[in-house]
């Protein structure tokens, strides 16, 4: 109170200094102001003095006291006018004015006012009169507001804007007075209020109404009158106001006081009657024009929409709208469809601008949304204004993006061109649509078909500051001024702002109605997704509620959809794209809580397709969820024209895009890869994904991830975009079905930005979170996933069928599903292990092999899952669990089999106590192995066996023990993996072996299951014990013909050694069971198998390894077995034969095993006939003890017992039982061995019919042949005779004959310089060498077989000169020159096809080993009866005749050397025994041959090599002087016993080799004097004449032999001198060659050599004829007297010295005559 006292005394004094200041101010000129101030100081201080309460007193004179003031206004003196004002404000703003005096200020005020005076301190005045107090009320109140409104319209500025300022201010005074009014009368009942008499216009306000709310009543109406061009009612006075100042005012009122219209139905009123009308009024030029129309024909002009007017229009609308909805829903509608419509294209773009602001006030506001909503789109038949607002703001949206703003000053560039823009809005980070400097940001933007939209920042919804609603001072269109995108900007807030409210007004009144229902299934959507999923309405929900949702949901999003797809294609803002995706999540999240499957499904469609590169999303999306999405929203009444539905249109595909633009930032590329085969078809080349694209797929991960429980259907959808979209990643399935990144080499284009490759293994995380998340869904929403996944899976396995490549993901997040819902494994296991073993029968390797991995992993861990109650005490859900891996047997593929088979054996090994019901299927599984599948696979089952066996065998039932068996069997019939067949063969040893060792506890278990030797061999008549032996053996047996070689050999032995090793086990009915049952009957079968084995090498069954040659065809492999198999049973007949002995019917296996033995040998295989050959002679070596080889005691080299150690081991045996020699049993197995080996021999050896064949005996084959004769030949010697030894004779000769192949020649024929024989040969001549010495050392009766021998050997000695032929077999000589194994080799690797296909032998060391054998045996033999008799000499003579005519015609020049040196020592031993058998006729046809042979061996038509070294040349002449010698000392000596035809021969020889004249006619030759024998001649030349001339006594034999000699001898020498004389004539002064120089010379001293021996000779040797033929030489010899050669002169002259003593006629002749 002190401190108010004060400043009444303060004020007091302040007045009187005032008063004092007039009074001295107007004291000359204004006496009445001067006064009435004097009296206002006096009346001060006299109301100081008496009143203690200073303001009510000043307030009661307050009249008194203005009065001086009052007067001095009206001087209008300026100072004066200043003084009184301010005094006048100090009263004001100590509210010391009564209501009188107030009235009197304002009316002062307005003539200061009229005179222009003060009018600042005027308005200050009212200001401060109107702001401290309301006791000015009514029309003064009105008059101070007119005062206000027309200075405002003073010209000067600042005068009009304080007032306009003060008017603004005045006008909120005077509504807050209403404020304040209703707050002191808050409590007290309404009247009732009957506005009629209102409507028409009335001057007063309601009676209703208080003072101050009657004031503002007024002041609204008079404003909207004014506004209106109307007169008003209440501001008299006012002479001027503009609508804009008036629509300002109006729309600060409505913005600031909603409580006064909403609260005062009298205000309300105004709204509906004076308001809303001309709001509408004044819109009319905006709706009727059309920007760009023709204008219309006068007199009716469209009035153009001016700019200020229609601001502030939208301006109060927007207030409107905002806060009068409630009252104003009829006119609400009205406004919200001007401004839908003022969004068209045809309007002005800042119009346009201004409606998008207003709509983003809207849209920022989810109540009134929720109102619009309900008010309208719910009505049946109002309008659909919420779903046209969103329409309407995508149709405009889209327009931007169709054709450019027609308001710009400068257009768009067309598409692909850079775009200009108004330099406020170009992108200063753009040029040429490239990016620009360095480290500049470019601006967001929306870049669409060559259209460049910035994204302008629009302030966020709380601060929210309109751009164009706010230009109150502009007067003209903003179209210069209006920044690119700025409407795209406000249109794109708008559309978020509306999803935003659409979500919170059914998120939060979602939660509400739960929380109400039930708080134990609240789920709330958490903003992080931490596991919890969303989830579809449920039916508890208010039906009112859920219909105002759906209502809002199917209103919007078909305008919704389209605009952010079209948004989000264009968008190069990762911030404006993330906000488009959430706002994408969140509709189709609303969409599926509400199972609106449409709109959901089309959200989610557009997500996906935005993930996806451009062109490839039509191609994997299918347009029919498009289509259904537009029918379902016909079906409930929604309907979307053609102009605004984007999804019919096709704005804002991807797929119509082009290509990305170069501006666009998160267009940029950053990873290539290849795409996805279709059922729709693939896309051809690389496909880009950019970051947008990565961006939308981080969003389907959230909505998926986060709204899992509502996408239904959907799933299939989001699944598909992800399995493409990994797939173009190159992720790929890895363990647990969770995805890896698989580089960039998937594709030949493929390329993955580093940034990418860093971001991969993040969205392979999102991926598997998404999945886990599977397991906080219900039970329906999981089969929805499952469901999708099983056709996507399903889609990929039709791609798969096509031979393409199919994705995995459907499969791999299949098992990710299941792994992470193993605590409800019962729920999804059927349809999930059900289309996994589907996908396990797929054709495709890769599709079955995750299948086959999935089913595996899924059983892995269910059995694994510690399940309540435990799985062993659960039977059904063990079966159930247990029941995939059985159906997978029936996959034919062997992968997935071995998948099945690792996955038996890890839960063998995991599992395996808990197995109780579930070993029958283990064994059914493992034992289920066929053929056609894999080694991998197998491999997987025998371990399983393995494990089985070793560690569950002493545990199984003894009745189970057959079935390991069979099992164990079927694995070595298996034909993929060689090694387990081998080791197979290996379990069954062991088993055999634990069979043996609890034979027992086996024998006691099979006893009470008899059932079991039944089951397997039907063997009731065996011990069951040895039943299950012999299946044993059986299976052992049954692997002795499988179909490798391997298996075979190693089942063989085990069998045989298992026999060997537990024989003794069985009884000797067993025996007889396993011999005819087991043995022979794989005998038989190897047998039949081997001879329909294949020769083809492309058929052979050899498993995995390398085979060689010998090995490459099936018919070998058989062969090997056959082999292996008949030594088996033999060793086995011998091992056991005392076991077998007993056996009533020994005899006839011991005929059938030498009948097989018989077959194999004549096998057309080389290596079954040679090894049953060596089986036969094992079988004869060992049925003769102590033979070499058997030396080791007590076991033969297969480590089978001896017959020794059988014999030891059996009591009772004899030393006589261990051989069969010297019994009949003995005799006739000798016998039958003889029967067989001939027999073998002869078919073995027969040369065949055609001459085209393809095998032959080997030679190996042949050699093993021979050499079993000399140990059989001992048993039989004492009965071998003739007919044998013919016999044996042909298999000889048939055998050596016998050529070898082309390809083995080069390692089996020895060459000519080789002296070695081959073993065949050798062999071949050991058997004749045996056979000679039987003869030799035999009774006589066997010397008759010497001929057979000869002729034998002989027949062998041809063979050097001409190999022999076998049958019509065209054969091949080897080459001679080819003396070298390296060079015989090159010429069988170079060799052309066309050579014959066999190879003869060489049989030159063969022939020569021979013929020295005929020699010695001819030394020893020559003198016996058979030998003479059979004409043995003149064969050996003959046989040699074609090598000693052939002479260096021989393929081997050892041959006719051997032959002649042979011929020589046996002539030497025959001619004498001849010469004492002259006239026997044995030797009668021995002489001609003879004579022919040295003749065709000195005079030879095969002439000397050239390449003949003299040394070799004199060696081969000593042997021709040789025979000469033989001659002079064996033949001439003798003539009266040796034939007189022969004896002319040799001489008629000889004189031909006296003289050997070259046959050369060549002058040139200078290296022939080497073929001239001058020493052969010589010889024969000196034999002539030692047997020609006999000094002694005449003998008539030997004189015409001489004569005859002689006259040859100079008929020869005649013809030498005569061709000597021509040919020198002829060579001029050439010199002849050396060798005829030579010849002539050794002619000369021929002939005189001649003429000395004839002067001595007896008289009467020589005849007249002789020496005629002497002297006609002489005429020859004077022509060679021009001879140059001093040799020849001399020569001459010796020869023409004896002629001079035939010049007279001799003495000798005189007689004579």
């Amino acid at each position: 109170m002190a401190t108010t006292q004060g400043a009444a005394t303060k004020l007091l004094d302040s007045l009187q200094t005032d008063l004092r200041a007039l009074s001295n101010e107007a004291k000359r000129k204004y006496p009445p102001v001067k006064e009435a101030a004097e009296a206002g100081i006096l009346k001060i201080k006299t109301l100081m003095a008496k009143n203690k309460e200073i303001i009510p007193a000043l307030v009661a004179c307050s009249g008194e006291i203005l009065q001086p003031f009052l007067l001095g206004c009206d001087t209008k003196n300026i100072k004066i006018v200043q003084i009184c004002l301010v005094s006048v404000q100090k009263l004001i703003s100590y509210q010391a004015l009564s209501a009188v005096a107030a009235r009197n200020v304002v009316n002062m005020l307005w003539s200061l006012m009229e005179c222009s005076i003060e009018e600042v301190k005027v308005l200050q005045t009212l200001l401060v009169l109107l702001t401290t107090s309301k006791i000015v009320q009514g029309d003064i109140l009105a008059k101070a507001i007119v005062i206000c409104f027309r200075l405002h319209f003073f010209k000067d500025s600042t005068t009009s804007n304080t007032a306009s300022a003060t008017v603004r201010q005045v006008v909120t005074i005077v509504f807050e007075r209403v404020v304040a009014e209703d707050k002191s009368i808050q409590d007290s009942e309404k009247p009732i209020v009957d506005m009629e008499s209102q409507k028409s216009g009335n001057k007063s306000a309601p009676p209703t109404l208080y003072p101050c709310a009657r004031d503002a009543y007024l002041l609204f109406q008079d404003l909207c009158y004014l506004v209106n061009a109307d007169q008003p009612y209440w501001l008299l006075g006012m002479t001027e106001m503009t609508r804009t100042f008036g629509l300002e005012l109006l729309e600060s009122i409505l913005n600031a006081f909603p409580q006064i219209f909403l609260n005062h139905d009298e205000f309300s009123f105004l709204l509906k009657e004076r308001v809303c009308p001309l709001v509408i009024k004044l819109f009319s030029p905006s709706i009727k024009y059309r920007q760009g129309s023709p204008a219309p024909p006068s007199p009716s002009p469209v009035e153009k929409p001016y700019f200020p007017i229609s601001m502030r229009l939208l301006r109060v609308v927007s207030v409107l709208l905002q806060k009068y909805y409630s009252v104003l829903v009829t006119e609400c509608e009205i406004f919200l469809s001007l401004l839908v419509k003022f969004l068209d294209g045809d309007k002005p773009m800042w119009q346009r601008a201004l409606a998008l602001e207003v709509l983003n006030k809207i849209s920022v506001n989810p109540k009134l949304l929720r109102s619009i909503c309900q008010n309208y789109d719910m009505k049946e038949h109002s309008s659909k204004v919420f779903r046209d607002i969103v329409n309407g703001l995508g149709s405009f949206i889209q327009s931007l993006f169709v054709t450019p703003m027609p308001d710009r000053s400068v257009t768009q560039a067309v598409t692909g061109q850079n775009p200009v823009q108004h330099p406020s809005s170009s992108n200063p980070a753009m040029m040429g649509n490239l990016h620009v400097g360095g480290g500049v940001t470019p601006q967001p933007a929306f870049v669409y078909r060559g259209i460049w939209i910035p994204l302008v920042q629009v302030s966020p919804p709380s601060t929210a500051k309109p751009t164009y609603l706010e230009m109150l001072e502009k007067t003209d269109p903003p179209a210069c001024t209006i920044q690119d995108g700025y409407g795209m900007s406000v249109a794109f807030n708008c559309l978020l702002d509306i999803v935003k409210g659409v979500s919170c007004i059914i998120t939060t009144e979602l939660e509400t109605e739960q929380e109400k229902v039930e708080a134990r299934d609240r789920r709330r959507k958490d903003s992080n997704c931490d596991g919890q999923v969303d989830s579809v309405i449920g039916d508890d929900i208010d039906a009112g509620l859920r219909s105002l949702w759906e209502c809002l949901v199917n209103s919007s999003w078909c305008g919704v959809l389209p605009s952010l797809a079209l948004l989000l294609d264009a968008s190069t803002d990762e911030t404006a794209t993330e906000s488009i995706l959430k706002s994408m999540q969140v509709y189709a999240s609303l969409c599926g809580k509400l199972t609106l499957n449409t709109p959901r499904d089309a959200f989610i469609t557009s997500l996906c397709k935005a993930s996806l590169p451009p062109h490839y999303a039509l191609t994997v999306l299918n347009i029919q969820s498009t289509n259904s999405a537009s029918q379902g929203a016909k079906d409930k009444g929604h309907k979307r024209t053609s102009s605004k539905d984007f999804l019919s249109t096709g704005i804002g595909y991807s797929a119509d895009s082009g290509p990305p633009e170069a501006s666009d930032g998160r267009n940029q590329v950053v990873a290539v890869g290849t795409p996805l085969p279709t059922v729709l078809g693939t896309q051809q080349g690389p496909v880009m994904l950019t970051a947008k694209n990565l961006q939308c797929m981080r969003a389907i991960l959230s909505v998926a991830h986060c709204h899992g429980g509502i996408l239904g259907s959907a799933w299939h959808l989001v699944l598909t975009t992800l399995q493409h979209l990994t797939w173009i990643l190159g992720l790929k399935p890895a363990s647990g079905g969770s995805l890896k990144a698989g580089g960039a080499s998937d594709g030949p284009n493929a390329v993955i930005t580093t940034a990418v490759m860093a971001e991969l293994p993040v969205l392979s995380a999102m991926l598997s979170r998404l999945f886990e998340s599977s397991q906080y869904l219900d039970d329906v929403a999981l089969h929805h996933l499952v469901d999708a996944l099983c056709k996507l899976s399903s889609e990929s396995m039709e791609l798969a069928h096509a031979n393409r490549e199919p994705s995995l993901f459907a499969v791999a997040k299949l098992l990710e599903t299941g792994l992470v819902n193993l605590p409800r494994i019962e729920i999804l296991w059927t349809p999930v292990t059900g289309h996994l073993l589907e996908v396990c029968q797929h054709s495709h390797l890769r599709m079955r092999e995750w299948g086959a991995e999935a089913v595996t992993a899924l059983v892995r861990a269910a059995m694994a899952y510690k399940h309540q109650p435990p799985l062993h005490e659960n039977v059904r859900l063990q079966a159930m669990l247990l029941s995939p891996l059985q159906e997978l047997t029936g996959v034919g593929h062997a992968d997935i089999r071995q998948k099945q088979l690792e996955c038996v054996l890890q839960v063998i090994q995991d599992n395996g106590e808990t197995l109780e019901h579930g070993w029958p299927m283990v064994l059914e599984v493992i034992g289920d192995v066929t053929n056609d599948q894999g080694e991998n696979l197998i491999r997987v089952a025998f371990q399983s066996l393995q494990l089985v066996v070793n560690d569950f065998l002493p545990m199984m039932p003894s009745q189970y023990l057959q079935v390991c068996v069979e099992v164990s069997a079927k694995f070595g019939l298996q034909n993929q993996e060689l090694n387990i067949s081998l080791t197979s063969i290996g379990l069954l040893w062991n088993i055999a072996d634990y069979l043996y060792q609890n034979r027992n506890k086996i024998k006691v278990g099979l006893e009470k299951d008899a059932s079991v030797g039944e089951s397997s061999l039907k063997a009731s008549h065996l011990p069951p014990s040895d039943a299950l032996w012999l299946c044993v053996y059986s299976k052992l047996a049954d692997l002795c013909v499988d179909q490798r070689p391997a298996v075979r050999k190693s089942a063989g032995q085990t069998l045989f050694s298992t026999i060997s090793a537990h024989g003794s086990l069985l009884e000797p009915p067993t025996w007889q069971t396993v011999l005819w049952q087991v043995l022979f009957p794989v005998l038989d079968k190897v047998q039949k198998l081997s001879g329909d084995a294949s020769t083809d090498k492309t058929e052979m069954a050899g498993g995995n390894i390398l085979i060689h040659h010998s090995r490459d065809t099936a018919e070998k492999q058989w062969a090997e077995t056959r082999v292996l198999t008949l030594a088996g049973v033999a060793r086995v007949f011998n091992t056991w034969r005392q076991a077998l002995k007993p056996l009533g019917d020994y005899p006839r296996a011991w005929a059938l095993l030498l009948e097989y033995i018989e077959s194999a040998a004549l096998s057309s295989s080389s290596e079954v006939s040679l090894a049953a050959l060596k089986s036969f002679q094992e079988i004869l070596e060992i049925q003769t003890p102590g033979k070499k080889g058997d030396s080791k005691e007590g076991s033969d080299s297969t480590g089978t017992p001896s017959i020794e150690s059988i014999g030891r081991q059996k009591s009772g045996s004899s030393k006589s039982d261990l051989s069969l020699q010297g019994s009949a049993d003995d005799i006739a197995l000798w016998s039958n061995a003889w029967r067989v080996w001939h027999s073998i021999g002869i078919q073995s050896t027969s040369p065949p019919d055609s001459n085209k064949v393809h095998s032959l005996p080997s030679q190996a084959f042949l050699t093993a042949l021979i050499q079993i004769f000399p140990p059989l030949f001992e048993h039989i010697k004492p009965r071998f005779v003739s007919a044998d030894l013919q016999k044996l004779c042909i298999v000889l000769r048939s055998a050596v004959s016998v050529p070898v192949s082309n390809e083995s020649s080069p390692f089996l024929v020895p060459s000519f310089a080789d002296n070695e024989i081959t073993s065949l040969q050798e062999s071949v001549l050991t058997a004749i060498d045996v056979i000679q010495k039987a003869i030799g050392d035999g009774p006589d009766s066997m010397k008759c077989m010497y001929p057979l021998v000869f002729n034998q050997l002989l027949v062998f000695v041809s063979f050097a000169c001409h190999p022999p032929n076998y049958g019509k077999i065209e054969t091949k000589v080897i080459n001679q020159t080819n003396t070298t194994k390296q060079e015989r080799w090159a010429n069988f690797r170079f060799s052309d096809s066309s050579q014959p296909e066999w190879i003869a032998m060489n049989y030159v060391p063969f022939a020569e080993k021979s013929l020295n054998m005929v020699v010695e045996l001819y030394k020893t033999t020559a003198t016996y009866k058979a030998v003479i008799e059979e004409h043995v000499l003149q064969n050996i003579i003959k046989t040699l005749q074609t090598p000693l005519g052939m002479k260096y015609g021989c393929p081997s020049q050892s041959t006719w050397k051997l032959s002649i040196s042979s011929l020589l020592d046996v002539l030497h031993i025959a001619l004498p025994v001849a010469r004492q058998h002259v006239s026997d006729s044995a030797f009668m046809g021995m002489w001609s041959e003879l004579a022919t042979a040295l003749e065709h061996f000195l005079f030879s038509q095969n002439s000397t090599p050239p390449t003949l070294s003299i040394d070799e040349f004199q060696e081969h002449e000593a042997i021709d002087i040789e025979v000469v010698q033989l001659l002079r000392e064996e033949v001439l000596p003798f003539p009266s016993n040796i034939p007189q035809p022969f004896m002319a021969l040799m001489m008629s020889m000889l004189n031909r080799g006296s003289i050997h004249s070259t046959s050369t006619t060549s002058f040139t030759d200078t290296d022939t004097g080497r073929q001239l024998r001058e020493d052969f001649a010589k010889a024969c030349f000196e034999t002539l004449l030692q047997f020609s001339f006999i000094t002694k006594s005449v003998i008539t034999n030997e004189g015409c032999l001489t004569k005859m000699a002689l006259s040859a001898l100079l008929t020869r020498c005649q013809e030498v001198l005569k061709k000597y004389v021509e040919d020198e004539k002829l060579s001029g002064k050439c010199p002849l060659p050396r060798p005829r120089m030579s010849e002539i010379a050794f002619v000369l001293k021929a002939v005189g050599t001649l003429l000395e021996s004839l002067k001595k000779s007896r008289p009467g040797n020589v005849d007249c004829e002789t020496w005629r033929q002497v002297i006609s030489l002489y005429p020859y010899l004077v022509d060679c007297t021009t001879c140059t050669s001093s040799q020849v002169c001399k020569a001459l002259k010796e020869v023409l010295q004896h002629y001079q003593d035939l010049l007279a006629v001799p003495a000798t002749a005189i007689q004579n005559s």
